[in-house]
């Protein structure tokens, strides 16, 4: 189902807390939300549909990539840039790494690592630090 887009600072400034197999459903959540508003999203974490859970979901080519508990392994190749964000006006500077290793649960509950590149990278960068409560 499609949710409003929080935009509450307070509310997105706080930690995430860990996802379970209970919030399964919220895949289906971030799903139609990212597809509502692909005009001008490219991911989205669950804090920004309103659950202070540990999931994201982003464009990874023509699908969806959804990740329970995401947790960075690893990153190289620094760069800066500027990002934007359905839940904030504008656009704020920031660095981001060109390759991350990331280990996540999928939608089936079973254990993944998926290392990505160029523009997914900077992408799921994003909406780990929306985990993490930092605003970019």
């Amino acid at each position: 189902m499609e949710k409003k887009i929080v935009r509450d600072v307070l509310f997105l400034s706080q930690v995430s807390k860990p996802a379970s197999q209970e919030d399964l459903y919220l895949a289906k959540d971030l799903q139609d939300t990212l597809l509502a508003n692909r005009e001008t999203c490219v991911g989205l974490a669950a804090n920004m549909i309103g659950v202070q859970k540990r999931v994201i979901i982003f464009n990874l080519g023509l699908v969806p990539m959804v990740m329970f508990n995401p947790i960075l392994l690893s990153y190289k190749g620094p760069y800066e840039t500027e990002e934007g964000c359905l839940s904030l006006t504008g656009v704020r500077p920031t660095t981001r790494y060109e390759t991350i290793t990331v280990s996540y649960r999928d939608s089936k509950w079973e254990e993944q690592t998926i290392t990505l590149t160029g523009f997914p990278a900077q992408i799921c960068q994003h909406e780990l630090d929306h985990l993490e409560g930092r605003i970019i």
